[in-house]
């Protein structure tokens, strides 16, 4: 999901409109557009007499996320029989809905939250989470009032936990689950008083006097966007804030490097003496 300033960003107004001829890209409202990943899935479930599920359902609501579903996912009941040859291109997914779960044959916002938490990798559904609160689909109130059980209750409930409307993209959620699966407290789009003003880093991890910041070249590719950058990073740096700066592809596609600098941070104190230490004595 996009508006059309963050597409003109990256691309021309005759290109946009090319794109929504041939329905690569759907208008959903105005000024916002979608990937017609939403459409397909409906297809997919009314062919199947089930219900669009998981990420094609948070596609439905118009929710940002860490990756588009490479197939429609669709929900049928548990004890369905279907033959392979009707799932091909699709992901069937057997569990029960309720029918006050369901909105025009698509899981509401709060089913669909809470699946994706149960089926999901940790990162994806943080990001489908944060993304709910973000567009008011569903409030923290709500979320805090669940009860969850059964199968992958656990990851649910870290899930809602964790998540917070405050993140501005899928970007950052990742970055910031990455964090949370390290063993590291961080807020996003906290204030930070420099005295000589506030700035709102991507994510401050108070504790540590650091903060890590989400840069894409989407909102950060003029020469401005870039020398304001620098500015507050140097800013930070001189009232004793450690800065740590990762790209789209590092959180996105290379979170292994992600992963060992998180860990890095959160080694403890002495712990290199110790080990060599015991490389010493092995």
């Amino acid at each position: 999901m996009a508006t059309q300033s963050q597409l003109l960003r990256l691309t021309s107004r005759r290109r946009l409109r090319a794109a929504l001829r041939g329905s690569y890209v759907v208008k959903v409202s105005r000024r916002r557009y979608v990937l017609p990943t939403a459409h397909e899935a409906q297809r997919a479930a009314a062919e199947l007499s089930g219900v669009v599920c998981l990420r094609s359902a948070a596609a439905h609501h118009g929710w940002p996320m860490k990756v588009q579903p490479p197939v429609p996912e669709v929900a049928v009941g548990p004890r369905r029989h279907l033959a392979p040859d009707r799932r091909t291109g699709v992901r069937v997914v057997w569990m029960p809905v309720a029918a006050d779960d369901l909105v025009a044959g698509v899981t509401g916002p709060l089913k669909t939250v809470i699946d994706c938490a149960r089926h999901l990798p940790f990162d994806e559904a943080l990001a489908i989470a944060d993304s709910a609160l973000r567009a008011g689909s569903v409030t923290r109130a709500e979320l805090d009032a669940l009860q969850v059980r059964g199968a992958g209750a656990a990851a649910v409930r870290r899930v809602l936990a964790h998540a917070d409307g405050r993140a501005a993209n899928p970007f950052e959620s990742v970055l910031r689950a990455l964090c949370i699966e390290a063993g590291l407290s961080v807020e996003p789009q906290a204030s930070i008083d420099l005295g000589t003003g506030r700035v709102r880093p991507d994510l401050v991890a108070r504790a540590r006097r650091m903060v890590l910041e989400a840069d894409s070249w989407t909102f950060h590719a003029t020469r401005a966007a870039h020398t304001r950058d620098c500015a507050r990073y140097n800013f930070l740096v001189l009232h004793g804030w450690r800065v740590l700066r990762f790209t789209w592809e590092q959180v996105m596609l290379e979170q292994s490097y992600v992963r060992w600098v998180l860990a890095q941070l959160v080694r403890p104190v002495g712990q290199d003496e110790v080990d060599l230490q015991r490389r010493r004595t092995a």
